[in-house]
Parts: C-alpha cells; sequence; structure tokens
C-alpha cells in the first residue's frame, strides 16, 4: 500500500503539469478560434480589430454569412498562418483577385473595408411625390416588418447610387429589387402594377426610412 501511495504521489506532478498544459492548449485555441468565430457572427463579419480598422467579412457573392463560413475561414487560418508570418495566407491574397486567403477561399468569403456615408438627405433623395404604395398604411406596416436591414440599406445605396450605373446593371437591379419587395409583401394589381420598377422601389425606400411616415 505504501509503494502504490509513493507511485500515486510520484506521477501526480507529472500529471498535474499535463492539466496545466492541456488547459493552456485549450485557452490558446479559444483567444485564437473561438473569440473571433463568435465575434463575425454576432457582430456580422467584424471582430473588435475588424471594427476598429472598419474591415468586415462578408459572403463574396453578397449573400447573408453563414456560421458554416465563419468556422471554415478560422479554422483555415492554422494553415494560412504556416510555416511562419501567415507566408501561406500572403501567397494566397497576392494572387487572388480579391485579395483572399486561403481560409476565405474555402469559406467563399472575402473581407471588405466599410465606407461610412452620411445620412443622405431623403427629402432631396425621394422628392415629393405621392407614394400609392404608403395609402395602405397596414401593408406598408408589414413591409417595416418583413423587410430586413440589410435588404432596406442595399435598396436605398441603389437610389442615392442609381445615377453611376450603367442603364442596363441600372434596369437589372432596380427590376430584383422590386421583384423581392413584390414578393415580401403582395400589394393589389391595381396599386403595383402601375409602378415601374425603380419607382417602386423608391416608394418603399420612403416606408421604410422616413421616421413620420
Amino acid at each position: 500500500a505504501q509503494q502504490l501511495i509513493g507511485k500515486l504521489a510520484g506521477a501526480f506532478p507529472k500529471f498535474a503539469e499535463d492539466v496545466g498544459d492541456a488547459f493552456s492548449i485549450l485557452v490558446l485555441f479559444v483567444i485564437a478560434s473561438v473569440y473571433p468565430m463568435a465575434c463575425e457572427w454576432f457582430w456580422r463579419g467584424q471582430t473588435v480589430g475588424k471594427r476598429l480598422f472598419r474591415l468586415r467579412v462578408i459572403d463574396a457573392t453578397g449573400l447573408r454569412l453563414e456560421p458554416s463560413q465563419v468556422i471554415i475561414r478560422n479554422l483555415l487560418r492554422y494553415v494560412d498562418v504556416l510555416p511562419i508570418c501567415y507566408l501561406v495566407g500572403c501567397v494566397t491574397s497576392l494572387l487572388t483577385q480579391r485579395m483572399q486567403r486561403l481560409g476565405d477561399l474555402a469559406a467563399g468569403t472575402v473581407v471588405v473595408r466599410s465606407v461610412q456615408l452620411k445620412q443622405p438627405d431623403l427629402d432631396q433623395l425621394l422628392g415629393a411625390r405621392f407614394n400609392s404604395l404608403l395609402e395602405l398604411r397596414h401593408l406598408a406596416a408589414r413591409l417595416r416588418q418583413r423587410v430586413p436591414p440589410e435588404i432596406a440599406s442595399i435598396a436605398l445605396d441603389a437610389l442615392i447610387r442609381r445615377g453611376q450605373l450603367e442603364p442596363d446593371a441600372r434596369v437589372a437591379l432596380f427590376r430584383d429589387l422590386a421583384a423581392y419587395f413584390r414578393k415580401a409583401v403582395e400589394y393589389p394589381p391595381e396599386v403595383a402594377e402601375q409602378l415601374a420598377d425603380e419607382q417602386y422601389v423608391r416608394d418603399v425606400v420612403e416606408i421604410l426610412f422616413r421616421a413620420n411616415l
């Protein structure tokens, strides 16, 4: 019994050392991987550092960022860092058109710079045109409920930048936006069908952004 106790006592320091090493590895993994994963998911593609430098991770095709994409791009960071100083990631970024590291290529994501825009003058942008969609107040309220902020911002930005677009691109953009809004809330044909796509988007944006409606 004394020999057994002696062996256990001798093994305890080694066991404690192994536990300490395992805990240290776990802490490093949480800091290096779990923290950026959680931040990028809950803060829509941003960590504290990315916020400071006005950077954001987005889906490469413009869709909503998925949890699987966040996990993949952060786990592959361990490949990007090889062999030293993110050499693999730097080389990959230099060889890709969108400067994507290996993790971004695998996840289908890209890091972009968030540009802070001044709040537009809605009166000047939208004018004083009659808004037939606003006449049906219950459907206008439903629009505010169903349209996510991301889509609303895209529509507003499309109106702000419409003069910078090529004619074909402008027609296609407002056609797609109008189709999305028509599907989100179905207005009576006599109200919706008389509006061109760009005017339809303009009326929806007025409903979504004017606080006094």
